[in-house]
């Protein structure tokens, strides 16, 4: 989940783009946009609903354009809509606190009819019954978005170099044995790396820290980032594990290690930590995407279409298992979607540890001083690879 780097000045220059391509003719051209509108669906989100097995039945099914872009983090994709791309967009999808705390009061996106969409909540996994508190805005009045993929992610290891009872007992102190210098790798995931270095330095990240947090924090980003192996993404971090070459990785789980296991490797495995510095005493950090509706002029009818249309059995399935990555979804509260999953595919997103893990987990939430914590991150790597 890497975190890529744009400038604002870009998002301007990007949207004034889009702009001009849809302000054509006035009041005819807005007619003719809306017309057309019913057969467009336009999709910001993470991958998986860009995936082809998910969008070509939908399609087909519609004979509509379906256009979906994959980012990597989420405050890039909200910055797109921030600078004039809801104008394009008819559906976002990004981890659980930006609807509610960001999208929502920043008019974003737009709520849905909970009449008819919060049914859907009935059939999903007991946790996420409505009232779902990210589904919702802070009155409790509002439904905001539908939850669908979600995971633990804390660190990955091999099992057969670290054991998973060492991992979940020593947790983030891994990264605090001078041992263990050289022997892990690091995954290019900005938002997340900040996340894990504030558990290892001790201390909550979704909090404002202190001067000796920051000191703290300073230091152990820099010798975290000096004594990796590598730095890389998912496939360099796995391919690693499963070479010895690395016996682990921060910032993985479920979601990192799914394609590693579901090509036969067992034994490389997300870890949650037993307990750990997070709010009551929680050891990991757990994620939960939120699909909502972009507060689009002449947003698509389609994109509450489509949000229906996941829900199905067989396309949350398909959603799960998505080239790329592999995740549980929310869904597979119901039988006739756990049904569809196979012996091996509930061994590939761990299946047989979830619940205690996510019931381990703090969940995904803002960084109040993100910006500081990540200049410090950033250059701290930029001092361990001698840039």
């Amino acid at each position: 989940m890497a975190l890529a780097q744009i400038s604002r000045r870009n998002f301007m220059q990007q949207s004034a783009l889009w702009a001009a391509a849809f302000a054509g003719g006035g009041m005819a051209g807005m007619a003719t946009a809306q017309a057309a509108r019913e057969k467009e669906l336009n999709i910001l989100c993470w991958e998986g609903y860009n995936s082809a097995q998910v969008l070509d039945p939908f399609r087909s099914s519609r004979g509509a354009t379906v256009k979906a872009e994959s980012l990597t983090n989420d405050p890039t994709m909200i910055n797109r809509l921030r600078a004039g791309e809801t104008n394009i967009w008819d559906l976002i999808n990004v981890n659980n606190p930006w609807a509610r705390k960001i999208m929502l009061p920043e008019k974003l996106i737009k709520p849905l009819d909970r009449a008819k969409f919060e049914p859907f909540f009935n059939s999903m996994m007991p946790e996420f019954k409505a009232p779902y508190k990210w589904a919702m805005d802070d009155s409790g009045e509002q439904l905001i978005g539908i939850a669908q993929r979600f995971g633990p992610y804390s660190f990955v290891v091999n099992t057969d170099k670290v054991s998973r009872a060492t991992a979940e007992d020593q947790g983030w102190n891994l990264w605090n044995d001078p041992a263990n210098a050289g022997k892990y790798g690091i995954l290019e995931s900005d938002d997340w790396n900040v996340f894990c270095l504030c558990c290892i330095a001790g201390f909550d990240p979704f909090k404002v820290h202190n001067d000796e947090e920051v000191a703290k924090f300073t230091e152990t980003a820099k010798r975290v980032f000096k004594g990796a192996k590598l730095v890389g993404d998912i496939a360099t971090m796995n391919q690693a594990l499963v070479a010895g070459e690395i016996d682990f990785h921060l910032t993985g789980g479920t979601y990192s290690a799914s394609p590693a296991r579901a090509d036969g490797h067992p034994e490389i495995r997300g870890i949650t930590p037993k307990s750990g510095p997070l709010a009551g005493g929680k050891g990991g950090i757990a994620w939960i995407e939120i699909t909502s509706v972009v507060n689009n002029p002449q947003v698509s009818p389609l994109a509450e279409d489509f949000l229906a249309y996941v829900q199905a059995p067989d396309v949350a399935h398909t959603v799960a298992f998505a080239e790329g990555t592999y995740n549980p979804v929310t869904q597979m509260g119901n039988p006739e979607c756990f049904k569809l999953f196979s012996k091996e595919q509930l061994d590939a997103i761990q299946w047989d540890s979830l619940a205690e893990e996510m019931a381990r987990s703090a969940e995904y939430d803002i960084v109040p001083d993100y910006d500081k914590l990540l200049d410090i991150m950033t250059a701290a790597k930029r001092e361990a690879s001698g840039g």
